[in-house]
């Protein structure tokens, strides 16, 4: 179901990408259940979202959904639910809670120097450890661990697939795959590429000015490289965040076959039961 909504007050979206686009998807929760949670971390309660199928038999794959910079607004928590409608327990967490809110800025710069630029690498992997910790207690199969992240969120997929031996799989959308070493972040992909521990796709957009084409082919050298298993995917036509369909960077024909290169990769690596 696709809303028309083009104003910039459409409830749940960060304030610094309003106003949302018309193109917009809210998946509705008929088959599944949804909802805020808290998740103990580190000696903190972590909020996040998750939403799985109303129906399952046993245990169910995990994927855990890491944000945009955004956090986990509307467009996260719409992952979360369309991944319960593929039987999925999808769990969002909000990754920024110590350092702050994202809902405090109305741009993106400030956002990206005031906020994300704080958060630490090794702060996000041991709180996505203590999320699939949960998951595992509340209706999930510790043994069918996934995750796939947008953005921001794909960096931290590709990082997390060579931090967590117990991961099974993981797809990145559009995540940074090089860059300036920091204090808070040490290592990018690039740095980690023969140390995955569970098969990476990437899904990159050849017309993305913030990553461009000479760098994805450097990840894609070293993944060779490393005898790594992982695949990289280009669409041609698709820039930035295209799978992200609140924005006018949504492309809907990339953003389709993405997704369904996503369920059938999770499928191939950790799905199934067994």
């Amino acid at each position: 179901m696709t809303s028309n909504t083009t104003t910039n007050d459409k409830p749940g979206f960060a304030p610094s990408v309003s106003p949302v686009a018309s193109t917009v998807v809210h998946t509705p929760e008929d088959a599944i259940l949804a909802g805020e949670t808290s998740i103990p971390s580190q000696g903190d309660n972590m909020p996040a979202y998750h939403a799985r199928p109303k129906h399952a038999d046993g245990p169910l794959p995990v994927v855990i959904v890491v944000q945009e910079i955004f956090g986990v607004h509307e467009h996260i928590r719409d992952i979360c639910r369309r991944l319960a409608l593929e039987g999925y327990l999808a769990v969002a967490p909000e990754l920024y809670f110590r350092q702050g809110d994202p809902n405090d800025y109305k741009d993106i710069s400030t956002l990206l120097s005031n906020l994300v630029s704080k958060v630490p690498d090794a702060q996000v992997l041991a709180d996505l450890d203590h999320v699939a910790n949960w998951a595992a207690r509340n209706g999930g199969d510790a043994h069918r661990l996934l995750i796939t992240g947008f953005c921001w969120g794909g960096r931290i997929s590709w990082l997390y697939a060579a931090h967590n031996p117990q991961l099974k799989a993981a797809v990145a959308w559009y995540g940074k795959l090089l860059g300036d070493k920091t204090l808070n972040s040490p290592k990018h992909p690039v740095d980690v590429a023969t140390d995955l521990n569970a098969p990476v796709l990437g899904l990159y957009g050849a017309k993305d000015t913030g990553i461009p084409l000479d760098t994805v082919e450097t990840m894609r050298q070293a993944l060779r490289a490393a005898n790594a298993n992982a695949e990289i995917i280009v669409y041609p036509e698709a820039g930035h965040a295209f799978n992200a369909d609140y924005r006018p960077s949504y492309h809907a024909e990339s953003a389709k076959d993405g997704w369904q290169r996503m369920l059938e990769w999770f499928t191939r690596y950790g799905a199934k039961k067994g």
